[in-house]
């Protein structure tokens, strides 16, 4: 299921840091998307839950996606890949996990670990240095 979430991010500019010259200094292009989780409008509270907890060290304190860019020298282009980035993470929580299923070991897989244990047993055995104190 593939949600973009484009509509309801709030998007804030500043100037990047790094390589650049005069144009780093003239130019906002660094781009922060803030998306409100718990107030979005195009998910159910199951699936806000499910991205808080997906995504817990990703949301802030007020309860804000916050994804920055500065990758790119223009701002539409930070813009896109803020989006992108964004809207992969919460379609990335919203899968859900494939329940595991508990296998047992077989029969011949416990009769192959005894042997495996009792043959590094011996092996350890064969290590010792047997004395024989009885004097008669």
């Amino acid at each position: 299921m593939k949600i973009n979430i484009q509509d309801e991010i709030i998007f804030s500019t500043a100037r990047s840091g790094g390589k650049g010259g005069q144009n780093v200094n003239k130019v906002e292009t660094m781009v922060e998307g803030r998306w409100p989780v718990m107030q979005s409008a195009l998910f159910t509270e199951e699936q806000k839950q499910q991205i808080n907890r997906h995504l817990q060290h990703k949301i802030t304190k007020e309860g804000f996606l916050l994804v920055k860019s500065q990758q790119a020298r223009s701002q539409l282009e930070n813009k896109a890949l803020v989006i992108q980035k964004m809207n992969d993470w919460v379609n990335a929580a919203l899968v859900k996990k494939k329940a595991r299923i508990a296998s047992t070991p077989t029969a011949v897989s416990k009769q192959r670990k005894a042997m495996a244990k009792q043959k590094r047993a011996n092996l350890k055995l064969m290590r010792k240095k047997y004395f024989n104190n009885d004097t008669e």
